[in-house]
């Protein structure tokens, strides 16, 4: 597998990361809503670090395969986020998503100081879910008509993890 270095995305970034999330649509739908623009990804990226981290997941060639959000971060006596993350052609498959969360998942425990990162994922979406099992997730149940996404209101299955139960074994 080839090596994977770990960079938070700014508004600079939206140009290329919106170029890469249009060659890569086939492969993230029905399960996202991709930005429509590059202003409204570039504002999205914009979003303070307390309300939202963005990381993107290169190689060493310095080809963007993935991108890893930590959003909704709520501070406090919760220290909670929600986890969202999407492989980008032609670089999925490779194993590349999985060394990319497990790398954020210790900058969420550990430089951010979360406890617990929440994870909704389409029960139809098996590569998504067993990503997130493999790297320690627990299932917590079930939310029916949970997010909009393609215009319909859509079902998700929530998973968790605390910093108590990072690293996976």
């Amino acid at each position: 597998m080839m090596d994977l270095r770990v960079r938070r995305l700014g508004p600079g970034d939206a140009a290329e990361l919106f170029a890469a999330i249009a060659g890569s649509r086939e492969l993230h739908l029905p399960w996202v809503d991709p930005p429509a623009s590059v202003d409204e990804l570039r504002a999205s990226l914009a979003q303070p670090p307390d309300a939202r981290l963005s990381y993107g997941l290169r190689t060493d060639a310095g080809d963007l395969a993935g991108v890893v959000n930590l959003t909704a971060i709520i501070r406090g006596p919760f220290q909670n986020c929600f986890l969202s993350y999407y492989a980008l052609d032609p670089l999925q498959g490779r194993g590349l998503m999985r060394a990319g969360l497990a790398q954020v998942l210790d900058l969420a425990f550990g430089e951010h100081e979360l406890h617990r990162v929440e994870a909704n994922i389409q029960p139809g979406n098996e590569r998504s879910a067993r990503l997130v099992k493999r790297l320690g997730f627990r299932l917590e149940g079930h939310s029916p008509r949970y997010l909009r996404i393609g215009g319909e209101w859509r079902d998700h299955d929530h998973y968790a993890l605390t910093a108590e139960e990072w690293p996976a074994p």
